[in-house]
């Protein structure tokens, strides 16, 4: 047993009680356990080359995820209210975005300079003393749902905790002598042979995904709503998969045989062995013998453990498996997995006790046997290793984002991220209960096997390839779909109107800020050599990439009620397919851009100024971002709401000494410094369609404004 286990890792709490003061107890103890524990975590690091060389290619270093998840909590409490200021402007531009391999992510090491470990421990110091401050002081009234301010509070402690595990496989994919061993993170020491893995079945009936809005637990946003299944009978495996079971597909040469790999798994395939690695990521050979990487240290291969796979060696060993067996084996789907856990009669873990079942670090820093923890007729239906499924995640019909953290879920749904389901020993909060739902890309690892099912019936899914976010899909329809009532399309104008104005400046790199779904980033392109598309919104920025990579767009519009349209957009009819190599897109905040997004000739900010949360902070550091004699053009309907930008930091639309003052003179008194303006401000219409029959019709005022020397 590890010496921190004494006191159980706080549960996610119920956040429905009826008293103030106890919720603030509560969430203070939840909070400041979480911290302590993501920090114990990197006290394994045993040098400074530890903090800074990337575990993987396709993720940061350490540091970067140790400064993370503290930005976090800044960005979604600025978002929410509960505080007014950033905490360090720097550290938070650089540690704000790129931890799930978007292409968006800027994972280039050129554009970071890091700050030492104890620059980034007195931030994260800091963040705690606000955070704690705002539990203490801030207003509160019960309960906290979907809506209350307080739910960013503990957005960001379940953020963490998530980070708490991600952060856990990076450290076992680092160096072995990056690492040194802890007593809070001592893993299990019982290893053997396996029992052999039999088949039961499991009766067909109904079970139910998903969870109300009322629930009193947090939740993220794909969570939400409730989907009722009729699950076909099929069989699954008693156990998971273990290290000696595995060993067979290995042994029979599985990583080498084209057979039992799809296209896209062969590709991944091919990539290993290329870098000569036939064989789990974490088992390593030695001359005595198969060893298994740990998180802090290498043991002798413990074969009854689970085996850690991606979901293309999963499923992999599922169609080598099937055809010893002559008989349709698969991975579970998400379905399939919920009608196994409720027959298996498993419940959430208790508050007050370990759990029955190898999860929420109340056992082990490690996976244990397969046959440790049983649940009825099965073993570890959660817990020990999270479960690949066949399933890729896709939204609840009715599905929300959450308006201060659209893009934990809308990015995945792309048929690209399969749902894992269960949990591993280090998962916690959230991650620990019957609702949650997590996907990764198929070449990932995590802590994460699998258990094999038998069955007849397809593993069939939601279509997921429509895009039915109704917001980004009127953005796309406004950016790429039909001009209504005789009004260009908007993106467009202002990109031919910044073109028209460049004249015979040099147009080697633009920036499209705000740019949504990307229209104008590419209409730029047609013109300038490089344009770089920055938008706060990851789900808008996956469209433009998705067009940039493969030149077409789908997506639902609602027409009337439930009734609706499907659009299919391609490039190609656009006569912008020729330009897709020149643009690119990142996700940022406008009032506080990494520093690498620099030197450009033009900055195009559309319906961008009215809705930042400072607005004033964008326009003082917007010329440094601009050549000199660059233009920035900016559009705007200039209309202010509180939701977005406090009202003392509105440019215009309010009395100043008794007189009017617009947003246009707010603009000129702030930019005068370092801009002239070019011509006179000019009204662009736009139009945006809600429905068949509704449709917004707004005039944006255009300025163009050149940098002076």
């Amino acid at each position: 047993m590890n010496a921190h286990q004494d006191t159980l890792f706080p549960r996610t709490p119920r956040l429905d009680g009826l008293d103030p003061q106890a919720m603030r107890d509560t969430l203070r103890d939840y909070f400041h356990a979480t911290c302590t524990r993501y920090e114990q975590l990197f006290e394994v690091l045993a040098c400074d080359e530890a903090w800074t060389r990337k575990p993987i290619s396709l993720r940061h270093p350490l540091i970067f995820y140790f400064g993370h998840t503290a930005t976090f909590f800044v960005n979604k409490l600025l978002l929410a209210g509960l505080i007014d200021a950033r905490i360090d402007p720097r550290m938070e531009s650089m540690f704000a975005v790129g931890v799930d391999e978007m292409s968006w992510d800027d994972l280039n090491e050129a554009n970071y300079d890091w700050p030492s470990v104890q620059a980034v421990r007195d931030y994260r110091n800091e963040v705690r003393r606000t955070v704690d401050r705002v539990i203490r002081e801030a207003p509160l009234t019960l309960p906290i749902g979907w809506n209350h301010p307080w739910w960013s509070i503990v957005m960001g402690i379940e953020h963490e905790r998530i980070h708490l595990e991600t952060s856990s496989v990076l450290i076992r994919q680092s160096r072995l002598d990056f690492v040194r061993p802890h007593p809070a993170w001592a893993p299990c020491r019982d290893a053997g042979e396996p029992p052999a893995n039999t088949l039961v079945a499991v009766p067909s009936g109904r079970t139910q995904l998903g969870k109300r809005r009322d629930d009193p637990l947090y939740g993220w946003d794909n969570e939400y709503e409730t989907r009722a299944i009729d699950v076909t009978g099929f069989e699954a495996a008693r156990q998971l998969t273990s290290n000696r079971e595995f060993l067979e597909f290995v042994d029979d040469g599985g990583y080498r045989d084209d057979a039992w790999w799809d296209e896209e798994g062969r590709q991944w395939r091919d990539f290993r062995l290329q870098a000569g690695i036939d064989h789990p990521e974490f088992w390593v050979r030695r001359p005595d013998g198969w060893h298994l990487r740990l998180m802090l240290q290498e043991v002798a291969m413990p074969w009854n453990w689970p085996v850690e796979t991606n979901c293309h060696e999963a499923r992999a060993f599922c169609r080598w498996k099937a055809a010893r067996l002559g008989r349709p084996v698969r991975l579970p789907t998400e379905d399939e997995w919920y009608r196994l856990y409720d027959v298996a009669g498993v419940a959430e873990i208790p508050a007050d006790a370990r759990a029955s079942a190898n999860l929420h670090l109340d056992h082990w820093a490690s996976s244990c046997p397969v046959d440790r923890f049983a649940q009825g007729d099965f073993f570890d239906v959660a817990g020990n290793v999270w479960q690949w499924t066949e399933t890729p995640i896709y939204p609840f019909e009715g599905f929300d984002v959450h308006p201060i953290y659209d893009d934990f879920s809308t990015p995945t749904f792309d048929a690209r991220h399969n749902l894992m389901k269960g949990g591993s020993w280090i998962s916690c909060g959230n991650e620990a209960i019957r609702a949650s739902r997590y996907a990764f890309r198929r070449h990932f690892f995590q802590h994460a096997g699998f258990r094999y099912v038998i069955s007849d019936a397809p593993a069939s899914a939601p279509n997921v390839y429509y895009e039915s976010d109704r917001q980004l899909s009127e953005y796309a329809e406004f950016h790429y779909g039909d001009e209504y009532y005789g009004v260009a399309n908007f993106p467009r104008a202002l990109a031919h109107m910044a073109i028209e104005a460049m004249g015979e400046r040099p147009a080697r790199h633009a920036l499209d800020l705000g740019c949504a779904t990307g229209r104008a980033t590419f209409e730029l392109a047609r013109h300038f050599d490089r344009v770089t598309g920055v938008d706060f919104s990851a789900r808008f920025i996956n469209a433009g990439v998705q067009l940039a990579e493969q030149g077409v767009l789908r997506y639902t519009l609602v027409d009337e009620g439930e009734l609706v349209s499907y659009r299919t957009r391609r490039l190609a009819d656009l006569g912008l397919d020729g330009v897709r190599g020149k643009v690119d897109f990142v996700q940022g905040d406008a009032c506080n851009l990494k520093s690498v997004l620099t030197g450009y000739d033009l900055i195009l900010a559309a319906n961008l100024i009215d809705r930042l949360y400072d607005p004033k902070a964008f326009l003082a550091s917007v010329h440094a971002r601009l050549n000199t004699g660059g233009l920035l053009l900016i559009a705007s309907p200039y209309t202010w709401l509180e939701e977005h930008t406090r009202r003392e930091d509105w440019l215009g639309g309010f009395k100043k000494d008794g007189e009017s003052w617009t947003t246009l003179d707010g603009l000129r008194e702030a930019l005068a410094p370092g801009f002239r303006l070019l011509g006179a401000a000019r009204d662009v219409p736009f139009v945006i369609r809600e429905t068949r029959r509704k449709f917004q019709h707004t005039l944006s005022e255009v300025t163009i404004w050149e940098k002076l020397s």
